[in-house]
């Protein structure tokens, strides 16, 4: 590897570290954990898949769709138990990527994408709201004001200096700027350390203490598999993120494997369940991070931070973490897809938006899981919409219906409309040269049609069955002519 690059990727993995340790521990705060489960969650996740994954530059870690998903298992039944059920959806996602089922995230539509990423970015401001309250009380008055006035330092330290050098990212110069300027100064306000006391030992290996029966499989399983869900559809879609800003190929399969081996084993260790991160992968992409050295420093930093620097890493202020998350917000959101709102079809509109607002009422998974039905049903709308015949009488007397399209469930009674057996001659040919058969629903329709002109005492005589619909007549056990 060149200096240069390996400059680059270690710096980018350093800035990394610092915005994967607000986040991690207040997920793991937000899943009623112990900080340095999330911490211990993210050095193992982050360096596993960095070295491992199919997708270098990117970043994994301790992320707060899984916290979500984990809440109600921790209060109900603890950490054991927790624990047991990210080891369950480490294999799940294990299984999912050695079946190479990582290929399915090109069923999400582009505009699905656009939602999930406007809806991410969003979540990430919204969170660091948070960091503008105590306890349950919004700040006011100088602590207000003296966090603001950080946030926004921070935020133009990142956004300006790019115009003096591009040698070292400007988040990191930001985070340490403004934490050197508070303790330099004796600025009063809240530091990392007010959120959690974060200097620990080395994870240690231990299977979940939980009693290995059936009950047990129940209770977990529910969450093991929306663990799995949440994380692998995070990890697929800030993969292709990555990939468009890259402007390279990852492998999502490879991901897959490498990302369910790593949840296991900080299953097996004490950390939480995690996946890929918008935002953290932001960061680490727009600071020059593009190799596998980058995401293998943030994790490996984590840990460093926990073992040997927490003294120090704890005086980092609250707002410069803060200023830098915002900015990251800023970046991730595609604001061309406002642009765009106006030219592409109302439809696309209507999923951009569904998406993005369900990402931030709801769950990731539920947004995207309703994008990709909303796109499907419009795709089934605009298919079934499209099917037409052209029909003329013959020399003999008999009529020919050439039959243009998709014959699917949803164009079936379209399909149907286009004939008239009351009126037509005795002898009817059908030509499907240009007509493609989809499912079942086709070969039913074709029935049908057989069956009305039957009944009306006139002969249908079907043409050009492409070798497809003549498997799907073989299976549903029909004659054809």
């Amino acid at each position: 590897m060149k200096p240069k690059r390996l400059r680059a990727d270690v710096l980018a993995g350093l800035t990394t570290s610092f915005a994967l340790l607000p986040e991690c521990i207040a997920f793991a705060l937000v899943a009623h954990l112990n900080p340095l489960m999330g911490l211990y969650g993210a050095f193992i996740i982050c360096t596993l898949t960095a070295l491992f994954g199919g997708r270098p530059g990117m970043v994994s870690g301790a992320a707060g769709s899984m916290a979500v998903v984990i809440v109600a298992l921790v209060v109900q039944h603890g950490v054991q138990y927790l624990l047991a059920a990210v080891l369950l959806g480490g294999l799940i996602m294990l299984a999912f990527g050695l079946l190479r089922l990582g290929k399915l995230v090109r069923m999400v539509p582009h505009p699905v994408m656009l939602g999930f990423v406007n809806g991410l970015a969003i979540v990430i401001a919204l969170a660091q709201l948070e960091h503008f309250k105590s306890g349950e009380a919004w700040l006011s008055g100088a602590p207000l004001y003296m966090m603001i006035g950080l946030v926004v330092l921070t935020m133009a330290i990142v956004y300006l200096m790019p115009r003096l050098t591009r040698a070292v990212p400007p988040a990191l110069v930001a985070i340490l700027g403004v934490g050197l300027a508070v303790y330099l100064l004796g600025l009063p306000t809240r530091t990392l350390g007010d959120m959690a006391h974060i200097a620990g030992g080395l994870p240690g290996f231990a299977l979940p203490d939980i009693p290995w029966s059936l009950d047990t499989l129940r209770i977990i399983v529910p969450y093991a598999i929306l663990m799995a869900v949440v994380g692998l559809l995070e990890t697929l879609l800030t993969l292709n993120l990555t990939d468009e800003i890259t402007e390279s190929r990852g492998y999502p399969d490879r991901e897959c494997v490498a990302l369910g081996a790593a949840n296991m084993v900080s299953g097996v260790f004490g950390g939480m369940g995690g996946c890929a991160m918008i935002g953290q992968t932001v960061i680490n992409l727009s600071s020059g991070g593009r190799g596998r050295l980058s995401g293998a420093v943030a994790g490996g930093m984590i840990l460093l931070f926990v073992l040997f620097l927490s003294p120090l890493i704890e005086r980092i202020p609250l707002a410069a973490l803060v200023g830098v998350m915002f900015v990251v917000s800023q970046q991730t959101f595609a604001w061309a897809s406002l642009r765009v709102l106006n030219k592409v079809p109302l439809n696309d509109v209507l999923v951009i938006i569904a998406v993005t607002v369900i990402t931030v009422f709801t769950d990731l998974a539920i947004a995207v899981l309703c994008g990709i039905i909303i796109a499907a049903l419009n795709f089934a709308w605009q298919q079934a919409r499209e099917l037409y015949a052209d029909s003329h009488v013959e020399a003999d007397g008999s009529k020919l219906y050439l039959l243009h399209g998709t014959l699917f469930f949803a164009s079936t009674t379209p399909f149907l409309n286009q004939f008239d057996p009351a009126n037509d001659p005795s002898m009817v040919t059908v030509d499907c040269r240009h007509l493609s058969f989809v499912d079942y629903s086709a070969i039913a329709a074709l029935k049908t049609l057989r069956e009305r002109y039957t009944k009306a005492g006139k002969q249908l005589r079907v043409l050009h069955l492409s070798e497809r619909c003549k498997k799907l007549l073989k299976r549903a056990n029909e004659h054809h002519d």
